[in-house]
């Protein structure tokens, strides 16, 4: 269960999710408001219910899931898990995309924390939880091939083969930092140098203004085909002030991208010191040096990939985890679940 209209992180990974579980042999069905766009990007063993109002949405959610004979319900962000938490009678999960707050997730059967971080958080917290990652989802062409672009990054922007392009992935809101990103850029960035802001959201209008006429720095605006335009980039800088998180760090580490990231918990955690750079939160100076040297050292090593350890962001492992969980809840709650533990992991990534 999901209650946004657009998708970003957290819906990427309860779409993902959903998939993967429904691959598995699961029945899976996603509550989410009517007319989202994350109807269109389940798997079509996936049935999606969509709500057209939010009013009296927790007993809408009670009702709804009593009569699928639903035995988990996974809310995914915080106005999801509130109404899944009126689903009394199932087993009642919910994942910290953003954080623990009390009156969204106190009332859960058990919680997962995307990072390690968030277990000190949950010191009135009476369920279970258990810290299991996210992972990078796809998002190319050839998962998404009627949704993608047809011409590459460059070619589309008219970037030059040699010019040095930096990215940015997320929705276009404040919290996001792209503000302090493009003053980052303008003030340090090589005059040769490209900036790709990938999203969509409600500060687009302030970041058109901020860019001015400025032809190196363009808003792309939504796009699903991010591995590809990752893959012709030099650069990922996550400038959000506060991530838990984050899964385009994932997608520019798959991508073997070097990165500079603000000093958020998910960024902390994610990332080597050594091998990133990690600055303060809201410092566009600072962001600004670390994108200069960042660009220097690209060149020097001859746009060498970087090479990460995504062992623990396995996405089949990461699926089999949440349905461990899923297990033991139901376990504590005496109900016997439906085992599946024989699919292989190919079946789990699906």
């Amino acid at each position: 269960m999901v209650f946004s209209s657009r998708i970003a992180g957290g819906e990427h990974h309860c779409i993902d999710l959903a998939n993967a579980q429904a691959a598995l042999g699961h029945t899976v069905h996603v509550i989410g408001p009517a007319g989202s766009a994350i109807e269109h990007a389940l798997d079509d063993r996936v049935r999606y219910h969509g709500l057209r109002l939010p009013l009296l949405r927790g007993l809408r959610v009670r009702r709804l899931t009593a009569k699928l004979g639903a035995e988990i319900v996974h809310g995914h962000l915080g106005p999801a898990c509130k109404a899944a938490a009126a689903a009394t009678g199932r087993a009642r999960v919910g994942t910290l995309h953003v954080g623990y707050k009390a009156h969204h997730h106190a009332r859960m059967d058990a919680l997962v924390c995307v990072n390690s971080a968030q277990v000190g958080h949950l010191k009135d917290f009476d369920g279970m939880h258990r810290v299991i990652y996210n992972w990078a989802p796809e998002r190319s062409s050839a998962c998404c091939a009627a949704k993608a672009t047809a011409r590459t990054l460059r070619a589309e922007l008219g970037i030059p083969a040699s010019a040095l392009v930096i990215g940015c992935v997320g929705r276009l809101h404040a919290a996001k930092g792209m503000h302090t990103l493009i003053e980052a850029f303008q003030r340090h960035a090589p005059a040769q140098a490209h900036l790709v802001l990938i999203g969509e959201g409600p500060q687009r209008a302030e970041l058109e203004a901020l860019r001015k006429d400025d032809p190196r720095i363009h808003l792309l605006g939504f796009r699903w085909n991010v591995d590809e335009l990752l893959g012709e980039m030099d650069l990922y800088v996550s400038s959000s002030r506060e991530e838990q998180f984050p899964l385009a760090i994932l997608e520019a580490m798959r991508a073997r991208l070097p990165i500079v990231a603000t000093a958020t918990l998910g960024a902390r955690e994610m990332l080597d010191p050594a091998r990133s750079a990690i600055v303060p939160v809201d410092d566009a100076a600072a962001m600004g040096r670390a994108i200069a040297m960042a660009l220097e050292a690209r060149v020097r090593d001859n746009r060498r990939p970087v090479e990460y350890d995504m062992d623990r962001y396995d996405r089949a492992g990461a699926v089999r985890a949440t349905l461990g969980l899923y297990h033991d809840v139901l376990a504590r709650q005496g109900v016997e679940m439906h085992d599946l533990a024989g699919l292989s992991v190919e079946d789990a990534r699906g």
